[in-house]
């Protein structure tokens, strides 16, 4: 049944209530757990603390992406005015508002600085001419006024946006629409420069004599692929346990699927411009990044993810009738999430271990822990209130949305 008025929705169960307090609970004892035993395990494995380092590198990067790809759909809707997504918006501001949850958890990457980045190690850099000429932006002084400045720019856009969301819950004034949207504007602009710095001090920069003008997109459309696929999910697991049972209806999980569709295509076409930019200048500064993951088994990684992360999944949501099935939906979004995981591993783990590949406990460890922190702070910044915007003047048309 689709609802046909606004006030329809109060009819309908819209928080997670006794839920939301268990799921926060049991997620964050697994995450703490998880993360503590990773730590004692690589203290007293050799080379464990290396391998920690890198796996928690990559498990971060990955569940910071979903909560990015958020923001990003939270100022996209507002930038466009679009109506359609009002029904799933709020579990995106909710995503969105757990990016202080990074900010804590980046700790750990402080402490293994000179592990990750050999930019770090001032022996090295003084007799390596690259890396002395780009000492005053590789310096662990400047690094860390970067990283406060990302969060923060995060925190307020995803702060802000959520803040006025809830207050047109209770108020309903359509002025905060347009505030909204207004910040939106230059929010966006913000974020793409700081994500794109971001992808290059985090990710990049693991390789410093290696560089990419396109690597903050790539990375930008992973995020944007995990994200879509974990509101998917999301959408299918609430109504699943009865909530948004007649608020999100099969027209959203049709354009969600759109959206997943066009960004998997997205992904697929920065990854092959990068490469092909790369391989047919073959100039041998350039091509060593590559090089490492076309030998021995990381080959197999890098057709996996040609395979996986694309055609399969290009193939299997090209038609109309999976994006308006919602198990098969949440069945590809399941899979994209996987693929992006391996995806961030590809680009992590071979400056750790280049002649293999070298999964292990450890990454098994992180990816929990900081998995079961994610999905506590999102439960528990849900708590107590409404998974849809109760009163957004878009509201009633998106409850009555249609795809032609």
């Amino acid at each position: 049944m689709h609802l046909t008025h606004p006030s329809q929705i109060f009819e309908e169960r819209t928080r997670l209530d006794r839920l939301g307090r268990i799921a926060a609970r049991w997620s964050g004892i697994v995450g703490l757990a998880s993360l503590g035993l990773t730590i004692v395990w690589s203290l007293y494995s050799a080379g464990g603390l290396d391998h920690f380092y890198h796996s928690y590198l990559t498990s971060f990067c990955y569940f910071l992406s979903l909560s990015l790809g958020a923001l990003f759909f939270v100022m996209l809707q507002h930038l466009t005015r679009a109506a359609w997504s009002v029904a799933v918006r709020r579990i995106a501001e909710i995503v969105a508002a757990s990016v202080p949850l990074f900010a804590i958890l980046f700790i750990p990457i402080l402490f293994g600085l000179t592990t990750l980045y050999h930019w770090t190690d001032g022996e090295a850099a003084a007799h390596d001419p690259l890396l002395q000429s780009k000492s005053p932006y590789l310096n662990s002084a400047f690094f860390l006024v970067r990283c406060v400045f990302y969060f923060a720019c995060w925190w307020i856009l995803s702060r802000y946006l959520f803040a006025r969301s809830l207050q047109q819950d209770k108020s309903g004034d359509p002025s905060l629409t347009l505030k909204m949207e207004k910040v939106s504007a230059p929010g966006m602009i913000l974020f793409a420069l700081t994500l794109t710095f971001a992808a290059f001090d985090w990710l990049m920069s693991l390789d410093a004599h290696w560089y990419s003008t396109i690597y903050g997109v790539y990375y930008f459309a992973g995020s944007a692929v995990g994200f879509l696929a974990l509101l998917t999910i999301l959408c299918f697991l609430l109504q699943r346990s009865g909530r948004l049972t007649n608020v999100i209806t099969i027209e959203h999980y049709h354009d969600l699927g759109k959206l997943l569709f066009a960004f998997i295509f997205f992904w697929a076409y920065i990854a092959f411009s990068q490469y092909l930019l790369i391989w047919y200048a073959n100039i041998p500064e350039e091509t060593a990044w590559y090089l490492k993951r076309q030998e021995g088994p990381w080959l197999w990684i890098s057709l996996l993810l040609l395979f996986g992360h694309f055609i399969i999944p290009f193939l299997g949501l090209l038609s109309r009738y999976p994006k308006r099935r919602k198990t098969i939906l949440a069945g590809w979004a399941a899979w994209m999430l996987i693929m992006h995981w391996i995806d961030l591993y590809w680009l992590v783990m071979p400056e750790f271990s280049r002649g293999r590949i070298p999964f292990h406990v450890i990454d098994l460890g992180c990816l929990l822990g900081i998995g079961g922190l994610f999905l506590a702070t999102i439960a528990y910044i849900a708590r107590g209130r409404s998974l849809a915007p109760l009163r957004d003047p878009r509201l009633g048309d998106s409850l009555t949305f249609e795809n032609a």
